[in-house]
């Protein structure tokens, strides 16, 4: 891998192409915890961060919809190297963007980000232990260049940043009033003193329902099924009590690690005792909404808890929204549009003058950047998921996807840690390739066993994962801490070469 001292800094290769040692792709909540992790660990390498969009933030700077918040503690969802300071444990959108880019500009990764360079394709050369890729620069059609890197870390996410998913409904031509997608939310858009349906049952609708409902005439949540609920508190009591004792510093990894051993407990008691688990839910959904209210039809999901992701409530605003009339449940499948509203499967009309369908993302791996190897393209469905982190067949390749029961941060924050230590294994033993490689005869299972919609939709598009470790990508964040801190790097599904390099042609600038 090529050096530049210690700053960092990409430098010219023999080709005349600029090169990095590692290519981070997405300048979100995980490429800059990525980059935070790779400078930490291996100060000398140099690398750069492609973000397609011309700010940094990823999801917390693209989702502008009313009241868009973490659906995780921030305690967790937080970097565990930079505490989360402020006192909302459930916190705003803003914040969480203030907080991303002010870790980037405290590192100095900022100096790292290019904006509007979107990955196109990356083709991997094992002759010359590499990745040549190829970025377009600007909007579309833009400019296009090519770059190398010597390992690709994809920060991407697994779901669309252009659109969202948006089922078509019988009728909807006919609607008179206005439909958006949180993902495409107006800034224009006026909902004070109007009727608003939200079509959803997901975080984004039980984000945005109380905060339309504070300022609309009447809010509806529109639900086919119901979603498993809790309410917490936005400040988490045992956070604002040790940092008057002993200071926010001191206290963060307290109570994050009071929130990761909760959730966990959480997460077990749903899988192996659901009736106790749905028990806990019921309970709390008695005390919070109005005597007598049908919590059997909006609030008892045919699922066990966890078999989706536990949706959050801070301070329970949406049970407020409900018990002042401000809000109200309906669940039923839709009809068709009417001209002033929504007709449902029961042959109840609900009147509206405009219809949020919070109806889910749509998936996208890798980017939906093109990926081939040594000149064929790869199938990601194909391919095998090693720790839920690389390719089996796709050498020097990392991506991150986190967990679905607990905060994302925390998988990802592994996924960081495992990479420096294959690059700090490769650099000590002069090795310029590693190759997952997948033993014959595995089970393959979806690598994101998760019965929620907008997974199911996409999944045969994404990888495959194993049946037995390490092809079964872990769930169980305490486990998963030893394993990929400790586990040892030389094992038999990682393959270790050494190229040697060829020579390159001169270099294609393009346009």
């Amino acid at each position: 891998m090529a050096r530049n001292g210690s700053t960092g800094d990409p430098v010219r290769a023999e080709s005349g192409l600029e090169h990095v040692d590692v290519l981070i792709v997405g300048a979100g909540l995980t490429g800059i915890g990525a980059a935070w992790r790779l400078q930490e660990a291996l100060p000398h390498m140099s690398y750069a961060i492609l973000e397609a969009r011309e700010v940094s933030g990823g999801t917390w700077d693209l989702f502008r919809y009313p009241g868009i918040r973490s659906d995780s503690d921030m305690q967790t969802f937080g970097y565990g190297f930079r505490p989360w300071r402020e006192p909302q444990a459930i916190a705003d959108g803003a914040s969480i963007l203030d907080y991303i880019r002010g870790t980037a500009a405290e590192a100095g990764i900022d100096r790292h980000i290019r904006y509007r360079h979107r990955i196109v394709k990356a083709e991997w050369s094992s002759a010359d232990a590499r990745w040549t890729v190829t970025v377009r620069q600007g909007g579309d059609p833009g400019s296009i260049t090519t770059m190398t890197c010597g390992f690709l870390h994809m920060c991407t996410g697994y779901y669309r940043y252009d659109h969202g998913h948006t089922p078509s409904f019988e009728g909807q031509e006919h609607f008179t009033g206005q439909i958006v997608h949180p993902q495409q939310w107006p800034a224009d858009l006026d909902y004070r003193n109007k009727r608003v349906i939200v079509i959803g049952s997901g975080a984004t609708a039980i984000t945005l329902v109380p905060t339309l409902a504070r300022t609309a005439a009447h809010v509806t949540m529109l639900q086919r099924s119901p979603t498993y609920i809790v309410s917490l508190p936005a400040k988490d009591p045992l956070a604002s009590g040790l940092q008057r004792l002993i200071g926010k510093r001191a206290a963060y990894p307290v109570v994050r690690w009071k929130n990761i051993a909760v959730n966990a407990a959480s997460y077990q008691l749903g899988q192996r005792a659901p009736g106790v688990s749905k028990a806990i839910i019921r309970g709390q959904l008695k005390r919070l909404l109005p005597k007598g209210y049908d919590v059997d039809t909006h609030f008892k999901p045919r699922y066990k808890p966890w078999d989706q992701r536990l949706c959050v409530v801070p301070d329970a605003d949406l049970f407020k929204a409900i018990s002042d009339g401000r809000a109200s449940m309906a669940t039923d499948h839709i009809d068709a549009f009417t001209k002033t509203g929504v007709r449902l499967a029961s042959g109840q009309e609900i009147a509206a003058d405009i219809v949020v369908t919070a109806t889910g993302l749509d998936l996208l791996g890798m980017g939906g950047a093109q990926l081939l190897v040594d000149g064929t393209e790869v199938t990601l469905s194909q391919t095998t998921a090693y720790r839920g982190m690389m390719l089996s067949g796709v050498p020097n390749l990392a991506f991150t996807m986190g967990y679905t029961n607990a905060s994302w941060t925390l998988k990802a924050d592994l996924v960081s840690g495992f990479v420096c230590r294959v690059l700090a294994h490769m650099e000590q033993h002069g090795y310029r390739q590693v190759l997952p490689t997948e033993p014959a005869g595995t089970e393959h299972r979806p690598l994101l066993d998760f019965s929620a919609g907008y997974v199911q939709r996409s999944i045969d598009r994404f990888p495959r994962s194993g049946s037995k470790e390490p092809w079964r990508p872990g769930n169980n964040y305490l486990r998963d801490l030893i394993t990929f801190r400790r586990a040892r790097l030389d094992d038999e599904a990682l393959r270790y070469s050494n190229p040697i390099a060829v020579p390159q042609q001169p270099a294609r600038t393009g346009s």
